[in-house]
């Protein structure tokens, strides 16, 4: 696949851009967009650029945190606290996600999202408010391994790094993680299965696809 140096500031006006015109697949008023990533790629960083990006221009967004909705600690951690398969499988309540985000964005919804619910340090109920987002408003969901999910996304955006990459950018104290990375790759393949493809390996020196069709 042939990708095209650009900045992150650019890539984040060029997302918006295309997100003012984009149509939800379900007939709802909210878009939604995945931006995906490990957490050393910091898809997080992208989300919030998107987000101004689309405010300048006059249209609302919320952005969400994939790890605001840890499962609690004695689930989480039930085969330990550095268990790959865990991590891949039960670390992240996407039951929850499907409630609090996702339902209230359905066609007849009232827009009404929790933008958080679990603190994984306090290990306890955020008891955040729930946010309004207005007709028209974009969802813009980041964190990992979210393409495995079958969350109704519209539009999805993949920050790839290599595997030197992944291991050299994610803290000594996170690398038991990257075999769930692994299995992410090979199971889900999320750089031929999203819209938008990033590659992040260099944090300075970001490439993209272009943004067109996936495959």
């Amino acid at each position: 696949m042939r990708l095209e140096a650009i900045t992150w500031d650019r890539l984040g006006d060029l997302l918006a851009e295309r997100l003012l015109d984009l149509k939800p697949a379900d007939a709802s008023p909210w878009p939604k967009v995945a931006l995906d990533g490990a957490p050393a790629a910091a898809p997080g960083d992208l989300a919030e650029r998107v987000g101004e990006a689309l405010r300048v221009r006059g249209r609302p967004s919320l952005v969400v945190g994939a790890e605001g909705f840890l499962r609690p600690a004695s689930l989480r951690l039930e085969h330990g606290r550095r268990d790959p398969e865990s991590y891949y499988d039960g670390w992240y309540d996407t039951g929850a996600l499907w409630r609090e985000v996702f339902g209230p964005l359905e066609p007849g919804g009232d827009g009404r999202i929790l933008p958080d619910l679990w603190d994984p340090a306090a290990d306890r109920a955020t008891r955040s408010p729930y946010v309004q987002l207005p007709c028209g408003g974009v969802l813009l969901l980041h964190g990992p391994l979210l393409l495995r999910h079958w969350f109704p996304f519209d539009l999805t955006v993949h920050l790839l790094l290599s595997p030197g990459a992944l291991r050299r950018r994610t803290p000594e104290s996170d690398l038991w993680t990257l075999p769930a990375f692994e299995r992410y790759e090979g199971e889900t393949d999320p750089a031929t299965q999203a819209d938008v493809l990033v590659r992040a390996d260099d944090p300075r020196h970001p490439a993209w696809n272009g943004g067109g069709p996936r495959g």
